[in-house]
């Protein structure tokens, strides 16, 4: 799938058929739902999804969280705007 189309699923009621549960996350983030999208992740320990959690609460404002599972994700925080790092998850994960 290309980018442009996940982007524009988000008018869609339910995420793109065929979507793995860390771009379900990141389309769940984009609709506005962070409680629906914290849900999906909240119990997976695996890099990728310690990547998406540290996003997800970097954006909530838990910079204690956000940089605790940006350590277990093994990355850094990002100094970019959330936009730009919610891009940069979603065209990592296509």
């Amino acid at each position: 799938m290309q980018f442009e189309t996940f982007q524009q699923s988000i008018i869609d009621a339910v995420p793109p058929a065929g979507t793995g549960i860390y771009l379900a996350a990141m389309w769940y983030d984009r609709k506005g739902d962070w409680e629906k999208a914290h849900s999906i992740l909240n119990d997976l320990e695996d890099l990728t999804a310690c990547w998406v959690h540290a996003y997800l609460h970097r954006k909530e404002g838990d910079s204690w969280n956000a940089d605790y599972s940006y350590r277990k994700a093994a990355k850094k925080s990002p100094s970019v705007s959330y936009q730009r790092e919610w891009e940069a998850i979603v065209k990592a994960l296509l």
